[in-house]
């Protein structure tokens, strides 16, 4: 017989390993800024984008540690327009989702309205959404949005 989890408050769940692990390798690492995709902004590290200017330079190390601050960013951000328990696997998916298509993009999203109103499995179909950049879909992130999907269903 399968164990039934419960949703957590929000205050309750803390950025897990797992999503930390799945976020870097989602993100790859980049010793030297760079711009992903053209008209993009500048990148370094493990995806991390504020105040990358062309030219810095980072090391694993310090790209870790500046992943993790980052999170941490969007794990308040989330926990403010997220009004409903979760339980860690949906959280790790919306934190990964959060952190690639930024905050602003992610509470303001259609999927957190359906999540707000507790339809769990419409918000994390909405996932699935989020694969375009400029309206035209990225396999690289058609595969991440996929993988995030499952995360979210708990699979």
């Amino acid at each position: 017989m399968p164990i039934k989890l419960s949703r957590k408050s929000l205050t309750a769940i803390v950025i897990s390993a797992s999503a930390l692990v799945s976020i870097a390798s989602y993100e790859g690492y980049r010793e030297y800024a760079y711009t992903p995709v053209a008209g993009d902004v500048n990148t370094i590290g493990f995806g991390s984008t504020e105040g990358v200017k062309s030219g810095d330079k980072t090391t694993p190390t310090d790209a870790l540690v500046r992943a993790l601050n980052d999170l941490e960013k969007f794990d308040s951000k989330l926990k403010t327009c997220v009004k409903v328990p979760l339980h860690q696997h949906e959280y790790d998916a919306y934190l990964s989702l959060s952190y690639n298509i930024g905050n602003k993009a992610f509470c303001s999203s259609t999927l957190v309205k359906e999540l707000n109103q507790e339809n769990y499995g419409e918000a994390c179909k909405q996932i699935l959404r989020w694969d375009k950049f400029k309206g035209k879909p990225l396999p690289g992130l058609t595969k991440r949005r996929n993988a995030e999907y499952k995360t979210c269903i708990g699979e």
